[in-house]
C-alpha cells in the first residue's frame, strides 16, 4: 500500500512514514494511492466476529508492506480496546423501526475519538520502538480529540504532546479530560481564538521544515491517515451486526472536520453497501450549505450546544475533494489555496451536485437540539449529547425510504450535563473512573493566537526532552 497527497507534490509513502509525518510536506492530506477491495463474501466473513477482530481484518491491507507483524497487530488492537466498558466495544441499539444508534462512547474519555487514538498510540509506540526514534506531537481539538489523543499518548516514553484548544469554547468535562492529566510528556496550550485559529497554528508549524525536523513533528488530528483508518472498521461492524445483512445502509454523522463520516467514506470505497452518507451539522454549518445549496463559503464560527462541530474549515474535506476533482493534486492545491484566500471554494456548485448521489446534509440549532434530546428521551428513556442529537435530527429531516439508518452516537451524555439536563430535567452522571474529575488540579498554558508565541513554547518544552 502506498500513499500519495492530494496536493500531489510529496513523494509517496509508505504506511509508517504516513504514520509517523501526519501531514504531507507540500500541506496535503494522505490517502491510498489505491483502495483496498473488500468483496461482498469478505464483508459477509465478518458477521459474528469480534469487534476487535473486525479491526484487524479492515486495518491490515492499508498498512501493508509494514514492520508490524500479524501478531504485533492482534496485540495492539486487543490493548487498544481493552479499556472500553462495554463488551461490545461499539455496541448498537435500536432507536425506532428503521434506526440505530452506534454507540461510540464506551472508551476512556466517553467519546468516539478513542476508536481511533487508541490504536494510533499503540501503532506509535510500537513503530517508534522498532526504529528507536521520537515524535512530538502537535495537535488541535474543538473538545474529544485532545482528552482522546492525550489518554492514547501519556507516559509513552518516545512520545511528547501538545494540545491546543479554544479557550472557554469546550465544555467543562471536555477541558478538564485534557487539563486534569498529570504525565510529564503532556502540555496543554489553551488559545485565545477558535478551534480554526487551533486548526490553522498546527497546519503552519507543520509547514515550518526546520521545526518539523528538529523536534519529529507528528499529527494526531485526522489529518493523520491512521485517524480515518481506525474509524473505517466501525461501519463494517455496524452494517454486519443489523438484520439486513449485505443490503445498502445510510449513515448519520455528526461532523465538524469531516474526518468522522470521511471514514464511511472509505467504507463504502472498499466495497461497504452504503446507500447514504447524512451530513449532520450545527449552526457553523458550512458542510450543510456545500451538499445541500453547492456554496462552501466561511463565516464567523458561533459558539453552539455541541462545541465539537463549531468549525467552518474541515480539513478532512480536502481528501474527498481530491476524488471530486479526479485525483489531480495540483487542481487541489489551487482550490484550497483559493478557499483559504478567497473564503469560498472555487466551483463548488458543480462539486456538490458530484457529490450528492452519496451524500446528503441537514442542520439544527441549537434550540432543535435540545428538543430531540428532549423527545428521546421521553419516547425511549435514553439519554443523548448535544452531537448525538444533532444527527438524530438529521436523521428525523431525512426521507424515510425503507432504508435502515445507523446514527453514530459519539459521545457520552454525561460530557455535556448541562445541555442534557436542560433538555430532560436530569444531568447525567460521569462514569465512576471519572467522578472526581471537577476536583482534580488543571495544569494548561494560556497563549496568544499568534505562530511565534506557540511555536516558541512548544520548541522550549519539546527540546527539554528531545533524545537523540
Amino acid at each position: 500500500m502506498e500513499y500519495v497527497s492530494t496536493r500531489g507534490s510529496s513523494p509517496q509513502q509508505t504506511f509508517e512514514g504516513v504514520l509517523l509525518s501526519g501531514l504531507a510536506r507540500d500541506g496535503g492530506l494522505f490517502v491510498p494511492a489505491e483502495w483496498p477491495q473488500f468483496e461482498p463474501s469478505h464483508i459477509a466473513a465478518l458477521h459474528g466476529l469480534s469487534y476487535t477482530d473486525t479491526v484487524v481484518r479492515i486495518v491490515r491491507p492499508f498498512i501493508e508492506p509494514s514492520l508490524v507483524s500479524d501478531d504485533d497487530l492482534s496485540r495492539i488492537v486487543a490493548m487498544a480496546y481493552s479499556g472500553f466498558r462495554d463488551p461490545a466495544i461499539a455496541p448498537l441499539v435500536a432507536l425506532d423501526e428503521d434506526t440505530y444508534l452506534l454507540e461510540l462512547f464506551h472508551g476512556p474519555t466517553l467519546a468516539f475519538k478513542d476508536f481511533a487514538l487508541q490504536l494510533l498510540g499503540g501503532l506509535f509506540d510500537h513503530v517508534l520502538g522498532l526504529r528507536g526514534e521520537r515524535l512530538t506531537i502537535v495537535g488541535a481539538t474543538s473538545g474529544d480529540t485532545g482528552s482522546a489523543a492525550i489518554e492514547a499518548c501519556r507516559d509513552r516514553e518516545n512520545l511528547d504532546i501538545f494540545m491546543l484548544f479554544p479557550e472557554g469554547r469546550v465544555s467543562e468535562v471536555q477541558r478538564r479530560q485534557m487539563t486534569t492529566v498529570e504525565s510529564e510528556n503532556v502540555f496543554n496550550i489553551s488559545l485565545r481564538g477558535t478551534f480554526d485559529d487551533c486548526q490553522d497554528l498546527v497546519k503552519a508549524m507543520f509547514a515550518d521544515q526546520g521545526l518539523r525536523d528538529d523536534l519529529g513533528l507528528s499529527a494526531v488530528n485526522s489529518i493523520n491517515w491512521a485517524r480515518v483508518m481506525g474509524q473505517t472498521a466501525y461501519y463494517f461492524s455496524a452494517a454486519t451486526r443489523t438484520e439486513t445483512l449485505g443490503q445498502p445502509l445510510s449513515f448519520v454523522v455528526p461532523t465538524g472536520n469531516f474526518g468522522n463520516v470521511y471514514a464511511g467514506y472509505v467504507a463504502l470505497k472498499m466495497g461497504l453497501p452504503i446507500e447514504k452518507l447524512i451530513v449532520a451539522s450545527n449552526r457553523n454549518d458550512i458542510l450543510y450549505r456545500f451538499f445541500d445549496q453547492g456554496d462552501m463559503s466561511i463565516t464567523d464560527v458561533e459558539p453552539s450546544l455541541s462545541p465539537s462541530m463549531d468549525i467552518q474549515v474541515s480539513s478532512n474535506f480536502e481528501r474527498l475533494l481530491f476524488d471530486l476533482l479526479g485525483r489531480d493534486g495540483p487542481a487541489v492545491a489551487e482550490a484550497m489555496q483559493a478557499f483559504r484566500s478567497d473564503g469560498r471554494l472555487p466551483d463548488s456548485a458543480r462539486l456538490a451536485a458530484d457529490a450528492r448521489g452519496l451524500f446528503a446534509a441537514h442542520r439544527l440549532d441549537d434550540q432543535e437540539t435540545i428538543d430531540v434530546i428532549r423527545s428521546v428521551h421521553q419516547e425511549t428513556g435514553m439519554l443523548i449529547d448535544p452531537h448525538t442529537a444533532v444527527a438524530v435530527g438529521a436523521a428525523r429531516k431525512t426521507p424515510r425510504d425503507g432504508t435502515k439508518r445507523i446514527v453514530l452516537a459519539t459521545a457520552h451524555p454525561a460530557k455535556f450535563p448541562d445541555a442534557v439536563e436542560k433538555a430532560s430535567g436530569l444531568r447525567p452522571p460521569l462514569p465512576d473512573h471519572l467522578s472526581d474529575l471537577l476536583e482534580r488540579p488543571e495544569r494548561a498554558q494560556t497563549l496568544d493566537n499568534d505562530l511565534d508565541v506557540v511555536r516558541d513554547y512548544v520548541r522550549k518544552h519539546a527540546t527539554q526532552r528531545k533524545v537523540s
